[in-house]
């Protein structure tokens, strides 16, 4: 095998198969003797993100994690939410001051107006370049931005720009909070099932159930959606998978930018969209350049999946909505919801056919093998999906009680396709080269496609590889160049003020959390690096490489501080995930 490198060189490296590793090599990738670091003799604590990753030349952690609950710290985020919040300056400025207009509300604001008391105790700013003069000529936080001092370039406004698909206003997520949104579709399939189920009529009565709520409208309000049920071939194409927090609009768009396919949105809890919360709606938004988008919803009640579903099936610009029946994770499954639904068939259908009865795109499912891992459930499923009209079905290959851990069991996977005579069957888990792409996809013929997740967390350029069949060996000052790119894309999502940069930081830091496990192509001795691949411990060929490959979150809070300045006093970070497949 060869590897191409940034300076166009050619490295011969040697390829091994995974089965034919064994003993002390097996669940270890092989990095090159020069590049190896001798460990401590005494083993030294790390962060719960260590274990997700290498085993790195930085041997302390940034700070205890705490005892685990459940497998998972559940207050993480909230943690991070708050430590970021208590990092605000303490004069809080009001909008229209900051923009330069007379506030209206007099002293009913709550805000403050003195701009010489908030510009004597403003942080510094952080760079010379606002994000929001260069894109849209304009920008919304004025004297707030930590970019301010860029503002005396801005131009005029450019009216043609906007950000993102799907704004749906405040107003609607009132009226739907209130109750005082009409869910027409849903309601009539609903007396149509329940009329069905007294009759007695079978299921294939039921399936016809759709002909009379076609067409349907809320009032003869003006259809937003943009495309048509069935228009989109799935064969072939490289889908990111839908991943809490850490797939967030930015990084979706750095995958776009390295040529992936198919995006989704971060799982939204229906419920919680139907209770009109604003965080929750915030999640479907859709950049312009995702040409192939779907939003992904969780729960366990047809009644309220369906009408979730109907919703954003009129009110946003969608390609599919996929049903979360995959999601490992307690605050989910315990729920009833993600994976737990696995053990309730009968549920499952009542589900799939609601939504897919009560939109006009395409209803795709995500599951697992099954609850437990010696009872796998899919291949009995993935007939039953295809009559009960999904568009896609794609199926991680681990059970719920695996999570994360162990290998992904493709030959499964294999099954399940030749179970699927219609609807196309993506594969999922463990892939992060192009070669175990196209194994699965072409030598084995195991899928119709491949959903990546963690692997394009560690390597987001894994769809490049995958478009031009070679391996990328990406330099350190190329990934921090895409890490920028990232900043750069979060801020214009997520604010240039200091709550939008902390925020930005903040996911900065999740992506790292898996980013680190990345070991460089060029120090490998045996590609391609396999995600269930224990690192030894590394040196990188430079200083910047061998602090990317850091366990420890005070080196990623370092990075951070090259990319958005340094750290409001008392910042902490705690990484939200951990999901590891390494053989033990």
């Amino acid at each position: 095998m060869t590897i191409a490198t940034t300076d166009s060189a050619v490295v011969a490296v040697v390829e091994a198969p995974q089965a034919e590793r064994s003993g002390a090599d097996r669940g270890t990738a092989k990095v090159k003797a020069e590049f190896l670091i001798q460990r401590q003799a005494e083993p030294t604590p790390r962060t719960e993100a260590a274990s997700e990753g290498a085993d790195t030349p930085t041997p302390a952690p940034a700070e205890s994690t705490g005892k685990r609950s459940g497998g998972q710290h559940q207050n993480r985020r909230q943690k991070n939410k708050s430590k970021a919040a208590h990092t605000e300056q303490g004069i809080r400025l009001c909008n229209k001051t900051a923009s330069g207009e007379e506030c209206t509300l007099g002293d009913k604001c709550t805000y403050s107006h003195d701009v010489a008391g908030y510009l004597a105790e403003k942080e510094a700013d952080i760079g010379p370049s606002c994000v929001n003069i260069d894109v849209y000529g304009k920008c919304r936080y004025g004297l707030r931005c930590r970019y301010a001092g860029a503002h005396a370039a801005a131009g005029e406004e450019k009216a043609d720009q906007f950000y993102a698909h799907n704004e749906v206003d405040k107003s609607m997520q009132i009226r739907v909070r209130k109750k005082q949104v009409a869910f027409p579709r849903t309601e009539e399939f609903e007396a149509l099932w329940e009329r069905e189920a007294r009759e007695g009529a079978g299921d294939s009565a039921r399936e016809g159930a759709d002909d009379s709520v076609k067409g349907r409208e809320d009032g003869g309000r003006e259809k937003r959606q943009r495309t048509r049920r069935g228009h989109i071939d799935y064969r072939g194409k490289t889908y990111l998978a839908p991943l809490t927090t850490v797939g967030n609009l930015p990084f979706r768009r750095i995958c776009k930018g390295y040529g992936v396919d198919i995006t989704c949105s971060e799982m939204a809890i229906a419920g919680n969209l139907l209770q009109g919360h604003q965080s929750e709606w915030a999640l479907v938004r859709r950049h312009r350049s995702e040409d192939v988008f779907g939003v992904q919803l969780a729960g366990n009640n047809a009644s309220v999946l369906g009408r979730a579903a109907e919703l954003i099936s009129r009110e946003c610009e969608v390609d599919f909505i996929d049903l979360n029946m995959g999601c490992p994770i307690d605050m989910v499954a315990n729920n009833g919801g993600g994976s737990a639904l696995l053990s309730q068939p009968k549920k499952i259908g009542r589900i799939v056919r609601t939504m897919h009865h009560v939109t006009d795109c395409d209803v795709t499912v995500k599951i697992r093998t099954g609850v437990m891992k010696n009872d796998n459930v899919a291949h009995k499923l993935v007939p039953q999906f295809e009559a009960w009209g999904a568009a896609l079905v794609t199926l991680h290959g681990r059970s719920r009680q695996q999570r994360y851990t162990k290998l992904a069991n493709w030959g499964y996977i294999g099954e399940c396709k030749q179970a699927a005579t219609r609807v196309p069957l993506f594969g999922g888990g463990d892939v992060m080269s192009w070669e175990e792409y196209w194994d699965h996809l072409e030598a084995e013929k195991q899928c119709d496609g491949i959903m990546i997740g963690r692997g394009a967390l560690v390597k987001p350029w894994v769809f490049k590889e995958i478009e031009e069949r070679r391996v990328w060996d990406i330099s350190a000052t190329e990934r921090l160049d895409m890490m920028k790119e990232f900043a750069r894309f979060g801020l214009e999502h997520w604010g240039t003020d200091s709550q939008g940069v902390n925020a930005t930081r903040r996911y900065l830091l999740e992506w790292q959390s898996f980013l680190h496990r990345y070991i460089p192509a060029g120090i490998l001795e045996v590609l391609p690096q396999r995600m269930n691949d224990r690192p030894p411990a590394f040196v990188g060929r430079n200083d910047l490489e061998t602090l990317m490959a850091s366990s420890q979150a005070r080196d990623w809070i370092k990075i951070s501080e090259m990319i958005l300045g340094p750290t409001p006093e008392g910042f902490t970070f705690v990484p939200k995930h951990k999901s590891n497949s390494y053989e033990d």
